[in-house]
C-alpha cells in the first residue's frame, strides 16, 4: 500500500506512529521504538527462556506500563497492539518487550509472577478495537479543558494536568496536581454526569507534570523528566552546598518550580572528593606571614590561599596533601618558608576581569591616510574624503 508521508502523525504519549491513507481513510498504527523515555533496550533478544515466554510488557499513555500474560493463544510479538484485561472493561496497549528481558524488568519492579496476580492479554487488537481506541484518544484534549472548568466552578484548589482514556472509552484517568488535600467527591459526580464515563482521580507532582508537558532546560537539552526519569527522588539544598553552588532560587529551580533534578547527578563525586580535602578553619602559619583560604576547587582537590584575608588579587594553589602536610607542621610548631612563587612564574588561578561582549572580535587596523603628511607640511586640516 502506498502511504502518503504527509499524513504521518507521531503520538509520543503512547510511542507510536499513525499513518492515514487519504483516499480510503485507513489507519496504520505502528510501534515506534525509542520514542520518548519509556524505551527499554532488549539486550537479551534472541535468547530463549521458556519460563518467560508467556509474559509481555505492554505500554499505555505516558509513563504507564504493565506486565501481562498471554492467554489468547495467539502469537504476540513486540510492536503488536493488544487488548488487555483492565479493572473494569478492557484496555488497549502496545507490546514493548518480550522474552527473558521481561523477567529482568519484573524483578527490577518487584513483581513476582508466582505471588502477584498478572492480568491477561485477551487478543490482538482488531480494526474495530483500534477505531474505538482512536475515538477515545480524540476526546482527551476536549475532556481535559472541560474538566478544568468544572473544577474551577467548584472552587477546588487543584489543576487537571492530563486525561487518559481507557481503550474501550468507558473510563478515564484524570491526573491532577494539588498542594493539599482536595475533596473531589462532588467533582467526580460532575465528571460522570458530564462525560458519561467511569472516573479515576490520580494525583501527580510538579515534576511529573513537567515530564508530561516537556520542554528544554537551561542546558539546551530536553528536560530530564521528559526524557528518561520515571522515578523522582527528593532533592534538597544540601546537594547545592556540597557542590559549592550559589544558593540562588532562580538558578537552582527548574521549569516545574522545584529544585533541578540534575543537582543530584554529581553529588556522589563531590562527596568523595570532600572526604580527601582537609578542613581549614585557621590560616596556615608561614615564615613570611599567614595564608588564608579564599577558594577551593573540589574536583581537582586544590585549595587557593592568599596572604591578604579575603583578597583574590594574588592566590597560590596547594594540593590537599600539601595542605595536610603544612597543617601537621603547624601542629608541631614548625613553619614552612613561603608560598610565593619564583620570579616569572604566574599563579595557576587567574580571575577573569574582561567581560566585554566584543572581547572575541578581531582587532581592527586603523587606515593611514596618504595625504596626512602633506597636510601637516602645508598646515591644512586633513580632509575627510579620500
Amino acid at each position: 500500500m502506498d502511504w502518503n508521508n504527509e499524513s504521518i502523525q507521531y503520538d509520543c504519549f503512547r510511542g507510536c506512529t499513525i499513518t492515514t491513507d487519504e483516499e480510503t481513510l485507513e489507519r496504520d498504527i505502528r510501534y515506534r521504538q525509542g520514542c520518548c523515555k519509556l524505551e527499554v533496550y532488549n539486550y537479551l533478544k534472541g535468547i530463549p527462556q521458556e519460563q518467560f515466554n508467556p509474559y509481555f510488557e505492554v505500554r499505555f499513555k505516558n509513563t504507564r506500563k504493565g506486565f501481562y500474560v498471554n492467554a489468547s493463544g495467539q502469537s504476540v510479538k513486540t510492536g503488536d497492539l493488544v487488548v488487555v484485561e483492565a479493572a473494569t472493561g478492557h484496555d488497549l496497549g502496545i507490546v514493548t518487550l518480550e522474552g527473558p528481558i521481561v523477567g529482568r524488568q519484573m524483578k527490577c519492579r518487584g513483581v513476582d509472577p508466582e505471588t502477584t496476580e498478572i492480568r491477561k492479554i485477551y487478543r490482538k487488537a482488531r480494526p474495530y478495537d483500534i477505531e474505538r481506541w482512536q475515538e477515545a484518544i480524540a476526546r482527551e484534549q476536549e475532556t481535559m479543558i472541560r474538566s478544568r472548568v468544572l473544577a474551577a466552578n467548584l472552587g477546588l484548589e487543584m489543576k487537571i494536568g492530563d486525561v487518559e482514556f481507557q481503550g474501550d472509552g468507558t473510563k478515564a484517568i484524570f491526573y491532577y496536581i494539588a498542594d493539599g488535600r482536595v475533596d473531589f467527591r462532588q467533582l467526580i459526580k460532575d465528571f460522570a454526569e458530564e462525560f458519561h464515563i467511569r472516573v479515576e482521580m490520580k494525583q501527580i507532582g510538579a515534576r511529573q507534570e513537567a515530564g508530561l508537558i516537556g520542554g528544554l532546560g537551561v542546558c539546551g537539552r530536553e528536560l530530564c523528566c521528559a526524557n528518561y526519569i520515571t522515578e523522582f527522588k527528593s532533592i534538597t539544598t544540601s546537594a547545592a552546598r556540597t557542590q559549592d553552588l550559589s544558593l540562588n532560587p532562580q538558578k537552582l529551580a527548574g521549569q516545574c518550580g522545584k529544585l533541578k533534578c540534575c543537582l543530584n547527578y554529581e553529588v556522589a563525586a563531590y562527596l568523595d572528593a570532600h572526604s580527601r580535602i582537609p578542613k581549614v578553619v585557621e590560616p596556615l602559619e608561614l615564615e613570611d606571614g599567614q595564608a588564608w583560604l579564599v577558594k577551593t576547587d573540589i574536583l581537582s582537590e586544590t585549595l587557593y590561599f592568599s596572604y591578604e584575608k579575603g583578597s583574590l588579587a594574588q592566590m597560590f594553589p596547594l594540593s590537599a596533601d600539601e595542605v595536610k602536610e603544612i597543617q601537621e607542621m603547624n601542629r608541631r610548631g614548625e613553619r614552612p618558608e613561603t608560598l610565593r612563587q619564583e620570579e616569572g612564574a604566574a599563579p595557576e588561578f587567574i580571575t577573569g576581569t574582561d567581560d566585554a561582549i566584543n572581547r572575541f572580535d578581531p582587532e581592527k587596523k586603523k587606515r593611514r591616510r596618504k595625504n596626512r603628511g602633506r597636510n601637516r607640511k602645508s598646515g591644512q586640516k586633513p580632509s575627510n574624503a579620500e
